[in-house]
């Protein structure tokens, strides 16, 4: 096996398969953990505000997370290229842990609110580190091999955490959505602890970037917040939202302008000079708009058109989730044998623009095995480009650089889902209550779409026949053109990846551990 460069431009000791597998379940446990924890929550949220009270406050409880984990996701990832990935890691696991304990104990919606924020930054610490260490134990021409393992992840969080949330919630207690991840959590780092051995990492500049870091901060959360709340909780054409739109504006402006005259930038945009880089940046961004955005209603179509019980929700995604794993898996394999990755996202826009149109065309009469069958064709389209963006942009920055483009690809995507769902969302929305507008009327369609999350498919069976029809055709209505519209975004996709370049992946037969820019003299071949 190839020896893996360290920031310093030495070799690390050859690592063993063996020993790279052992690494990696300290990994997989880690992102786990990030991955399972809002499918497991989610399934306990009704008990959680019996209990709590706070209804008001409901969706508070997955916006602090979330907000909290894409803000300090770049953050992690330059903390780790400045004092290590190892010591970063399992700081990020002990505030995960430290926000699941407090978030178990919590008396208030208030408390549960505050404590999920702690899971959150720990969460993007979870995140961000896993991928750049791999970047670090395993060159990227050799990275395929361990491809099928982490993409794994992924079906494992969507299809046991709301399996695992039902189980403890109905036979121990809420509480133990949040005290599950406490076990797990102590064996990651026990892993991590004894398994792990990176490189020594030299500190030369180790000043962080507050300025940066609070700039960035600012921005995310202005532009989080205005995606989450527009169109639910304020209007688009609010004086709140347009203020956050502005905030985020101004603050992502000043952040740029920072981040290049400061010494050490939390996100160097010398980075954005590599076009394998700001390609894969811009890729990831539309590939979590259209995904994560359409996958969020696809289980609406699922269990109020066909009838689908929302406790085995996670059950309903094992085809799009098994289409990504076989064919992560196969293409991981390929890269690692040819070392040729270009044609793989441009396959990818195409299978996930395929399997949207596909998905659009669902009626109220379509079988669930029909559905299954689109599923499969959107999941082989996320297989091809999940992995493979992150291959790109880590192939495209010197190693001491690998930290802050590991967070740099994962924010990038984690904000394409974040106005995904909220666009998307404000499509569906709309279509509904027009749908239901249309059939009956303008009173009972604003009534009945309004009621949101509260439309379960028990309510929906006693419903007389017409509303039910009613209903029924509305959804369909609304997935059709979310799908639609989610295509047009892997168009774009495909144009993206085109542009990509086939440089040599480092670990290969020509490497020198070299970046992009050292290589831009290679053709550009399928």
């Amino acid at each position: 096996m190839s020896t893996t460069p360290t920031d310093s431009g030495t070799a690390a000791p050859p690592q063993s398969k063996r020993q790279i597998y052992i690494v990696m379940s300290g990994l997989m446990i880690g992102m786990l953990l990030a991955m399972l924890d809002n499918m497991v929550v989610g399934t306990a949220m009704p008990t959680i505000v019996g209990e709590l009270g706070g209804l008001a406050h409901l969706s508070w409880v997955v916006t602090a997370y979330t907000l909290a984990t894409a803000a300090a996701t770049p953050i992690w990832g330059k903390l780790g290229d400045i004092y290590g990935r190892k010591g970063m890691f399992m700081a990020a696991i002990v505030l995960f842990l430290t926000g699941s304990a407090l978030a178990g104990m919590a008396h208030s919606m208030m408390q549960l609110i505050a404590f999920r924020g702690v899971q959150g930054l720990g969460a993007g610490g979870l995140m961000v580190g896993a991928m750049a260490i791999i970047g670090d134990l395993v060159p990227p021409r050799e990275r395929g091999r361990y491809q099928g393992l982490m993409a794994a992840i992924m079906p494992l969080a969507f299809i046991g955490g709301p399996l695992l949330g039902g189980l403890v919630t109905d036979h121990l207690s809420w509480r133990w959505a949040f005290y599950i991840n406490l076990p797990l959590g102590a064996l990651a780092l026990v892993v991590t602890a004894l398994t792990m051995h990176l490189p020594k990492r030299p500190r030369g500049n180790t000043r962080i970037d507050y300025i940066g870091a609070i700039l960035l901060t600012a921005g995310i959360v202005s532009l989080s917040l205005m995606t989450s709340w527009g169109g639910t909780e304020y209007d688009w054409s609010s004086v709140t939202i347009i203020g956050l739109g502005v905030g985020a504006v101004v603050a992502l402006t000043l952040f740029v302008l920072w981040e290049l005259r400061t010494e050490s930038p939390i996100l160097p945009m010398s980075l954005f000079r590599s076009r394998n880089f700001t390609l894969a940046s811009v890729l990831g961004f539309l590939v979590g708009f259209a995904m994560f955005g359409a996958v969020t209603f696809l289980p609406q179509f699922q269990q109020l058109v066909q009838g689908a019980s929302a406790t085995n929700s996670g059950l309903l995604l094992l085809p799009l989730m098994m289409g990504m794993l076989v064919t992560a898996m196969g293409v991981g394999q390929l890269v690692t044998r040819t070392g040729r990755y270009r044609v793989y996202p441009i396959v990818g826009g195409l299978f996930m623009t395929a399997g949207m149109l596909l998905l659009a065309q669902l009626t109220v009469d379509s079988t669930q095995l029909t559905t299954g069958l689109f599923m499969v064709v959107l999941g082989a389209g996320m297989g091809f480009l999940m992995q493979n963006t992150m291959l790109i942009a880590q192939n495209s920055v010197e190693m001491k650089d690998m930290g802050a483009a590991s967070g740099a690809a994962t924010l990038f995507r984690t904000i394409g889902g974040s106005l995904g769902v909220s666009i998307l969302g404000a499509i569906y929305s709309s279509h509904l209550t027009g749908a239901l507008t249309d059939r009956l009327g303008e009173r009972a369609g604003e009534s009945i779409s309004g009621s949101g999350g509260q439309l379960t498919p028990a309510l929906l069976r006693r419903m007389p026949a017409d509303v039910r029809d009613a209903v029924e055709h509305a959804v369909t209505s609304g997935v059709h053109n979310v799908f639609l519209w989610a295509s047009a975004f892997t168009l774009l996709a495909i144009v993206a990846a085109w542009f990509i370049r086939e440089t040599p992946l480092r670990g290969g037969p020509t490497d020198k551990s070299a970046p992009e820019e050292r290589t831009v003299a290679e053709p550009v071949a399928l």
